[in-house]
């Protein structure tokens, strides 16, 4: 009895895409942590670029 319910259990697989989701988040927020600067910095120059360009737009609208 203990042997079949722990060869159901060995194959149930119903937990497994749950799994994998929570590891991949876990992945992605470690990878976060550690380049929480640089991607603060990618982040920072990116909106400056933005904030430049709408400049420009508004200043050709005039």
């Amino acid at each position: 009895m203990v042997k079949k319910t722990l060869k159901a259990l060995w194959k149930d697989e119903s937990a497994q895409g749950s799994t994998e989701y929570i590891l991949l988040l876990a992945v992605v927020v470690i990878i976060a942590v550690l380049f929480k600067g640089r991607i603060k910095e990618m982040v920072t120059g990116k909106l400056d670029e933005l904030n430049t360009g709408m400049g420009q737009i508004k200043a050709t609208d005039n």
